[in-house]
C-alpha cells in the first residue's frame, strides 16, 4: 500500500480546493439535479488502448505533476481538467472512482510497452485517480495531452463504483487538426457523440504560467443509490 507523507497529503489538499475553485468559476459544477428535461447524452465509451500502466505508479493522487514530494516538476502545458460524473437524467454520482492515464510531453507512457519509453519524462506521474465527491465532482492537475504515433491527443479515462464498471472512454482536445485523421475519433459514429468526449482547453485568466483549464462532464446509465 502506498503510503502519502504529511507534505502529500497537503499538496493533494491544496490541489482538489484549487481545482474546485476554478471549476466553480467556469460553471463546471453549476447544473442543479433535476433541471434537465430531456435525457443527457450518454459519454461515448471507447477502447482502454494497450497503455494502461503494467506498473502503477508509488504517488497515484490526482496532481500528475508532481510525484510525491519531488522538487521538479513535469514538462508540458499545465491543465486543471475537471468535471463531474452524472447519470442520464443529471443525477450527480457520489463514489465513483475516475482513473486517467496518458502518456507525457515526449509522447511516452507510463507503460513496458511505450515505443518512445526511452525518453519518457520521469517527473510525469502518467496515472491518476479521484473519487468524485456529493456533487458528482472529480479533478487533476496534468498537463494538455500531446500526439503520439498513429493519434490524435487524448486522455484515458476509466470509471467503476464498487466492482461495477461504469464506463471506459477517452477525451479528446476541440479543434486539433489531427481529430478528423485519428481512426478510433473517426469511428464515432455521429457529431452529439464526438462532442460527448471532445472538450476544449482554453486558457486561465490570470495566469502567469499559461496555465489551460478543461472541463469534461461524463454521462453515464443511471445506477442504484448507494445503500
Amino acid at each position: 500500500m502506498h503510503l502519502l507523507n504529511a507534505k502529500t497529503f497537503e499538496r493533494t489538499d491544496e490541489t482538489r480546493r484549487r481545482m474546485l475553485r476554478l471549476a466553480a468559476l467556469g460553471g463546471v459544477f453549476a447544473a442543479p439535479t433535476g433541471a434537465f428535461a430531456e435525457e443527457l447524452v450518454r459519454t461515448f465509451a471507447q477502447t482502454e488502448g494497450p497503455f494502461f500502466p503494467d506498473n502503477l505508479p508509488l504517488d497515484t493522487d490526482n496532481d500528475l505533476l508532481i510525484i510525491n514530494d519531488a522538487t521538479d516538476p513535469s514538462i508540458g502545458e499545465v491543465t486543471w481538467l475537471s468535471g463531474r460524473v452524472l447519470d442520464t437524467t443529471g443525477t450527480p454520482l457520489r463514489n465513483v472512482l475516475v482513473e486517467i492515464w496518458q502518456c507525457d510531453a515526449n509522447g511516452a507512457y507510463l507503460h513496458s510497452g511505450s515505443g518512445n519509453a526511452n525518453n519518457r519524462d520521469v517527473n510525469f506521474q502518467g496515472y491518476g485517480r479521484f473519487v468524485t465527491g456529493l456533487k458528482g465532482e472529480y479533478g487533476f492537475r496534468t498537463i494538455k495531452p500531446v500526439p503520439y504515433p498513429g493519434r490524435t491527443p487524448h486522455i484515458h479515462f476509466k470509471l467503476t463504483r464498487g466492482s461495477e464498471h461504469l464506463l471506459t472512454t477517452q477525451c479528446y482536445v476541440g479543434g486539433h487538426e489531427q481529430n478528423d485523421r485519428d481512426g478510433i475519433y473517426r469511428r464515432i459514429p455521429d457529431d452529439g457523440r464526438r462532442a460527448s468526449v471532445t472538450v476544449d482547453f482554453v486558457p486561465v485568466e490570470g495566469s502567469r504560467i499559461g496555465e489551460l483549464a478543461a472541463a469534461f462532464d461524463i454521462v453515464v446509465g443511471h445506477t442504484p443509490e448507494d445503500a
